[in-house]
């Protein structure tokens, strides 16, 4: 039998309901990466109780995951400002802030000493994972009195289950686990599923750890977007060791020119560079391109795997490495009442002001605690989960959102209104395979870029 254990850090859950007690509850924050520690650092600035669950063995753990990956956006895009403050005011140094971190290096040299202080370290509780939430003692169908009612948080860490109340909750779990399948109508099925040990989606280690998986392999990448530009340009590194190596590139765009960006007339050199060594690989016959195709289905055949798409397929694949973005969990978030919109399903107000149909991330203006609302009072999604499956998120602006939202929860209206975030006008996001002594010494804008996936 499971080990039950009711964790209520603040009021008694034998206290008969005071909903004027409510303010005596922590505010929750679902996730320990960049965004859900920001919130942290700005709730302990203004003196207010929090806790963090973080489903993870250690802070950043998504981030860890693609630790390989040096960012396109320079250290000071990726430092929250209350962060920055309550760490120097414990004698940490601000990284340089025109140098480009790995992902590993935000996590060691800042989000883990930023959880280690003493403001923030108690109240985070690693291991432990959402299952459920909703308001204490009644469903969703209930209206009566409902926004005065504690929010119940059931969790498991490790088999020992556990319940926290709160008066108020920031979800910045983020979409890192959940990637969008291969086939292009976005449906996940047995096959794909059956076919896990053959699949990696997101950016592999393919020059360390993960060399061996790929190397004299015949591997399908399937995307259009930065992300699968760098994979590609890691497995041509690979193909120049071992020309055994064969690289099938699987878009739906109409043609491959439309992958490359600007290229030498890119008004940043490092993304425009990016498009022209892709290019370059395609011309050479490097890399061969699939495209329009729209993956329809997989075949596993003698261990290797076939592509049907909609008009050919491509046989003889050993791997397949999908770089087609993710998609938020909201399986947790049931009994609660949520505003969200049907194509982006990112929040509801913010979804025509991101929809990646008409914005990068450099059109995508500032926003805070009124976008983020939803029907469900003191509740938030904050960070990249806010934006759905949309591809435009920066993380500059999850700091801002979480800084409205602390704001306005702690009753300082004026500055939950006040935009504080100005951004370079075509963005601030992530690249990998930059020549980085180059491009930093020789760009000081390389930190825009309308890329954000």
């Amino acid at each position: 039998m499971p080990n039950i254990k009711i964790n209520l850090p603040i009021s008694s859950c034998c206290t008969p309901s005071n909903h004027s007690n409510n303010n005596n509850l922590p505010i929750a924050i679902i996730g320990a990466g960049p965004i859900g520690l920001a919130a942290a650092a700005h709730l302990a600035e203004r003196g207010e109780t929090f806790i963090v669950l973080e489903q993870g063995p250690q802070i950043g753990n998504n981030i860890m995951k693609w630790g390989h990956v040096r960012l396109f956006s320079p250290w000071q895009y990726n430092i929250d400002q209350a962060a920055k403050k309550l760490l120097s005011k414990h004698g940490w140094e601000t990284p340089p802030p025109e140098e480009l971190p790995l992902g590993k290096e935000i996590v060691e040299l800042y989000l883990k000493p930023l959880a280690n202080l003493p403001e923030i370290q108690p109240h985070v509780n690693l291991n432990t994972s959402v299952i459920t939430i909703s308001r204490k003692g009644i469903d969703k169908m209930k209206s009566a009195n409902r926004e005065s009612l504690p929010f119940i948080i059931y969790t498991n860490n490790n088999g020992t289950f556990q319940r926290f109340e709160a008066k108020a909750i920031i979800d910045a779990s983020g979409t890192w686990g959940q990637p969008n399948p291969v086939l292009a109508n976005g449906i996940w099925t047995n096959e794909e599923q059956s076919l896990h040990h053959n699949i990696y989606y997101g950016i592999p280690n393919i020059t360390g750890i993960d060399k061996e998986r790929y190397v004299g392999k015949r591997i399908a990448v399937v995307g259009g977007g930065h992300s699968a530009l760098n994979t590609l340009l890691d497995l041509a590194q690979l193909k120049e060791a071992d020309q055994q190596t064969e690289i099938c590139w699987i878009m739906r765009k109409e043609r491959v020119e439309d992958a490359y960006g600007g290229k030498e007339n890119d008004q940043l050199a490092a993304r425009g560079e990016l498009g022209s060594r892709i290019h370059q690989l395609v011309e050479s016959g490097q890399i061969q391109v699939v495209t329009p195709f729209k993956i329809e289905g997989l075949i596993q055949k003698e261990k290797r795997i076939t592509i049907i798409g909609d008009s050919d397929e491509l046989q003889d694949i050993d791997e397949i490495i999908v770089n087609t973005g993710s998609r938020p969990d909201f399986s947790f978030l049931r009994e609660l009442r949520l505003s969200l919109d049907q194509a982006t399903e990112s929040v509801e107000i913010l979804a025509p002001l991101i929809d990646p149909n008409v914005h990068s991330c450099g059109t995508v203006r500032p926003h805070g605690e009124r976008e983020l609302r939803h029907l469900e009072k003191n509740f938030y999604i904050a960070g990249m989960k806010s934006y759905g499956r949309a591809p435009t998120f920066l993380m500059a602006t999850g700091y801002e959102q979480v800084r409205s939202i602390v704001a306005y929860l702690t009753g300082d209206l004026e500055a939950a209104e006040r935009v504080e975030l100005v951004l370079p006008e075509t963005g601030v996001c992530s690249i990998r395979n930059v020549p980085v002594n180059q491009e930093v010494n020789n760009n000081p804008t390389l930190g825009s870029s309308s890329c954000c996936n």
